[in-house]
C-alpha cells in the first residue's frame, strides 16, 4: 500500500467517524484505530513477516485537528510527555477490582508516583511517573493489552 492510500483510509476513518478500520491486501494490512472520545488515534501498518507499528503524526490534511490530542512526535508539544509501555502486558489502573485507579486524568503527580500496573507472565509491573505535572489523558483502558512502547497516559510537565 501507498502512503497516498493510507491517508485516504484516515480521512474516511475520520470523515465516516468510524472507531476501527481495518483493510488487508495480499502481505500488508492496515488498521486505523480511534478512541470514542477522539483523544487517540492510532495507525498500524504490518507486513507479513515483519509487522511495523506508528502512531500517526498529525490529522489528515484539511481534517479538523482534535481537541487535546497528546503529540505523536518530538517537538509536537515539549510540554506534553507520553508515558509509554516498557513491557507487553495488561493494562490495570488499580491495584485490584473494585478499587480506585491509582491516578486520574487532572490529578497532578510527581515522579516515582505509580501510575498503573502492567501484568506481564504473571508478574505485576508498577509503572511510575517520571516527570511531575497534571496527567491531561488516559490512552488505554483497564484490562486492555499493550504492546511495547505503546502510550499509556500523556502528561503535561510543569
Amino acid at each position: 500500500m501507498t502512503v497516498d492510500e493510507i491517508r485516504e483510509l484516515i480521512n474516511l476513518a475520520t470523515e465516516t467517524g468510524i472507531d476501527e478500520l481495518e483493510v488487508q491486501r495480499g502481505d500488508n494490512r492496515v488498521r486505523i484505530r480511534r478512541s470514542v472520545a477522539g483523544h487517540h488515534q492510532e495507525l498500524v501498518f504490518a507486513q507479513a513477516a515483519a509487522p511495523h507499528r506508528a502512531e500517526s503524526a498529525a490529522p489528515p490534511a484539511g481534517a479538523p485537528p482534535p481537541a487535546k490530542e497528546p503529540p505523536k512526535e518530538p517537538g509536537a508539544d515539549p510540554n506534553l510527555l507520553l508515558v509509554r509501555s516498557p513491557i507487553v502486558g495488561t493494562f490495570y489502573e488499580a491495584s485490584a477490582p473494585g478499587t480506585p485507579p491509582f491516578v486520574r486524568v487532572g490529578e497532578r503527580v510527581q515522579p516515582g508516583k505509580v501510575l498503573c500496573i502492567i501484568e506481564s507472565m504473571k508478574l505485576m509491573n508498577e509503572i511510575e511517573a517520571e516527570v511531575s505535572g497534571i496527567v491531561e489523558s488516559k490512552l488505554v483502558m483497564n484490562g486492555q493489552p499493550v504492546e511495547y512502547g505503546e502510550a499509556l497516559f500523556a502528561i503535561r510537565s510543569n
